[in-house]
């Protein structure tokens, strides 16, 4: 069975920071790129960060030079550092990825179960 196990969530005062980690099952042999999503009260589902496979990046607008993405292919995880947090960064975080079980054919996109992040004084 294919997962996506997030963790590092929780609550931290505003300016403070969080490190998320998101590691993929055994059974994934292949992964392509790796994203954050994010999806806050009320509020779309909306990409926060993109890693490729080559280990190129992406954000966005409202987390640039604060947050960073990165990947560990050995473990099958990606992280996401969050730095300078404010209140509106207060989401439930998801990883998500184009993975493959096999050694060829096409990708297929898994998600994470979701950690919460909330920022608060």
């Amino acid at each position: 069975q294919v997962q996506l196990v997030e963790s590092g969530g929780g609550l931290v005062q505003p300016g403070g920071s969080l490190r998320l980690s998101c590691a993929a099952s055994r059974s994934i042999l292949r992964i392509n790129a790796m994203r954050w999503y994010r999806q806050a009260p009320g509020k779309e589902r909306e990409l926060v960060a993109t890693i490729t496979s080559g280990g190129s990046t992406n954000y966005a607008d409202s987390v640039k030079g604060r947050f960073t993405i990165s990947r560990e292919n050995a473990k099958n995880t990606v992280y996401l550092q969050m730095n300078s947090l404010k209140p509106e960064d207060t989401a439930v975080y998801y990883c998500n990825a184009d993975a493959s079980t096999r050694s060829w054919g096409t990708f297929a996109v898994y998600w994470g179960q979701g950690t919460q992040v909330t920022v608060s004084s």
